[in-house]
């Protein structure tokens, strides 16, 4: 299981620990990823999908998952997202 965001794509980063003494080693910093499982409205059925709490957040502004998918750019959602993206534009279409 990697270390990164399904519907934003945030990842692993790199940066620096710095000591009082100003010396400075490599250290990773990794994304706060949380399993949920989120409800589509559109699909009528829920999602597990392991997403960073920035995504939660986001999804809870735009006022759910199929809102947020919406909007969201095919390049930064994985696999099962983007699958999950083109059901919910169908349902939306049909009806």
């Amino acid at each position: 299981m990697s270390r990164r965001c399904e519907l934003t794509g945030k990842g692993p980063m790199s940066g620096n620990n710095v000591s009082h003494a100003k010396n400075r080693t490599r250290r990773r910093f990794l994304p706060n990823l949380n399993d949920v499982t989120l409800m589509s409205d559109a699909l009528g059925r829920s999602f597990k999908l392991r997403i960073s709490a920035a995504a939660l957040r986001t999804i809870d502004h735009r006022g759910g998952l199929d809102a947020f998918l919406a909007k969201a750019k095919d390049v930064d959602l994985s696999d099962g997202a983007l699958k999950i993206k083109k059901d919910i534009a169908k349902a939306q279409a049909t009806a």
